[in-house]
């Protein structure tokens, strides 16, 4: 009979990794992140803020339509319109969940709240009983707990499982606590306050001085049944714990830990590169468990133990988190079928149409390239998932540019079925002609806030992959591009991104229509 204790996975990439800066996503993309974390078997997905806008109330409640078995949680202040709003959002989820919030530190008292000790607790246990009123699944925190009175926070939490909830969060708001002290607490709450074992305990912690994981490791030893984290950690400012990190840690030192989750851990890569696709946030290189060097060994003594026993130098198998054993795959002569099935065993569900598109990408590819890798495999599969519809389409362009003269491009764009649309420009560099030439051809004028270029695989002949960041009307906008042309690359990304700019354009204009028509 297993020994383990089971711990409570509770993702907040979709609210707390969201706030990450220009980590925002639309509708489309939060329901497939979602999905990713359903499959991926967290136990808890906080699905956003209903308050904070309407896009997020919308993006929370059609999560808790469509995603089943899995709790749905939104996030509420300790006021009575957030709670409200928070269960109108989540109120269709087979499983709901409120999670309702407080400051209680010292210094949140007395420059944000300004409120005395016995109002906190009043006000953090009206907020717990009008969320109960809806659902029985009711979490409480204790913002900035890491830096609350020991005897304050003890109080606080007796008061609001009395009023019931039946999970208490400890978060670490700013990431000052260190693993000792997070122990510390949680240890102490276990032993002083009278009725803790009605609640699951939980923490939550940021990443400001690079301690989330230890301190959330250090609080499941000393008996947190929940752990707060997101996907790649991100998250405000450093971010927060990483799921990978932690959930594999538990999973590879269980003779320490001695707990056990219900995460599909061959997911974690997949889940890892969708997040990072989708909020243009790229792992780093040495990310521990998902970054591309992960399991590279490059050292020849590495080398030689590895060939001889893999556990010289590994802890755990690249397969046991979603890494295949080789990473070289298909070549020109590889068939739809070998591609289909490379694509299922990364991680993507491709539909026959989705298959198509890939399989046609991948011979044009092939062509262009003597070797294949899983990363480029991944990165066509993922640009047809989240293909934006496109009213203009990057047929091929030509430039002209010399080390001393200005870049001039002649860019060609296929506007419908038809149409085709020549543009010549200038710019101060190759890239910023290109996309000056994009906004001539199609009226649309943007913001380039961010532009980012890297390899997708390895070799002089790998395909660059290019993120783009504008802002049109105050709205931030991300494309994507990839090709052996890093210049193709940066056509396509920037174009990605004037088709959502002119798709939200035509949204706005039909509902605007709409809205006229009606008597």
């Amino acid at each position: 009979m297993s020994q383990n204790r089971r711990i409570i996975i509770f993702d907040t990439t979709l609210r707390d990794g969201e706030q990450s800066p220009g980590a925002s996503m639309n509708l489309e993309e939060k329901l497939e992140v979602a999905q990713a974390l359903h499959a991926l078997g967290v136990d808890v997905i906080e699905a956003g803020f209903p308050i904070a806008s309407r896009g997020d109330f919308e993006a929370v409640r059609q999560i808790a339509q469509v995603i089943r078995g899995t709790t749905i949680c939104g996030l509420a202040r300790c006021n009575a319109q957030d709670i409200d709003r928070a269960w109108e959002a989540v109120k269709h989820a087979e499983h709901p969940r409120i999670h309702v919030f407080l400051a209680t530190s010292a210094i949140h008292r007395e420059f944000k709240l300004r409120m005395t000790k016995e109002e906190i607790i009043q006000r953090a246990v009206d907020g717990v009983k009008r969320a109960k009123s809806y659902c029985d699944d009711v979490e409480f925190s204790p913002e900035d707990a890491a830096r609350t009175e020991i005897d304050f926070l003890c109080q606080v939490v007796e008061a609001v499982i009395r009023a019931g909830a039946t999970t208490v969060n400890i978060p670490d708001t700013v990431g000052y606590a260190v693993p000792e002290q997070m122990a510390r607490v949680i240890s102490t709450l276990r032993n002083r306050v009278p009725n803790i074992d009605q609640v699951v305990l939980s923490v939550h912690c940021h990443n400001d001085l690079g301690l989330a994981v230890a301190n959330s490791l250090a609080a499941v030893q000393a008996g947190a049944g929940q752990i707060e984290c997101t996907i790649n950690g991100i998250g405000e400012r450093a971010g927060n714990c990483s799921l990978e990190e932690v959930v594999m840690a538990m999973k590879v030192r269980n003779d320490v830990y001695h707990t056990e989750t219900g995460i599909v851990t061959q997911r974690l890569v997949p889940t890892s590169r969708l997040v990072s696709s989708i909020t243009g946030l790229h792992v780093q290189r040495n990310k521990a468990i998902v970054g591309r060097n992960a399991f590279a060994h490059e050292a020849g003594i590495h080398q030689d133990g590895l060939l001889k026993e893999p556990r010289t130098y590994e802890i755990m198998r690249p397969e046991d988190v979603g890494f295949t054993k080789t990473d070289l795959v298909l070549g020109k002569h590889s068939g739809r079928a070998a591609l289909a099935d490379r694509a299922r065993a990364l991680g993507y569900n491709l539909t026959g149409e989705q298959l198509n598109r890939v399989f046609e990408q991948f011979k044009e590819l092939a062509d262009r390239k003597k070797e294949v890798y899983d990363s480029d495999i991944a990165a066509l599969c993922e640009q047809q998932l989240r293909r934006v519809p496109e009213k203009w389409q990057f047929v091929d362009y030509q430039i002209h540019c010399r080390t001393g003269q200005t870049p001039r491009v002649r860019l060609h764009l296929r506007h419908g079925q038809e149409d085709i649309v020549v543009e010549e420009s200038c710019g101060d560099g190759p890239v910023d002609a290109i996309f000056l030439a994009i906004e001539k051809a199609t009226g649309i004028h943007v913001m380039c806030r961010d532009f980012n270029v890297h390899s997708v695989s390895v070799g002089k002949d790998a395909q660059g992959e290019v993120t783009v960041e504008v802002e049109y009307q105050g709205q931030i906008h991300r494309g994507r591009g990839i090709s052996t042309d890093s210049l193709e690359a940066s056509a396509k990304a920037f174009l990605e991104t004037i088709n959502r700019v002119a798709l939200l354009s035509q949204g706005q204009q039909a509902a605007q229509e709409a809205a006229e028509s009606q008597p």
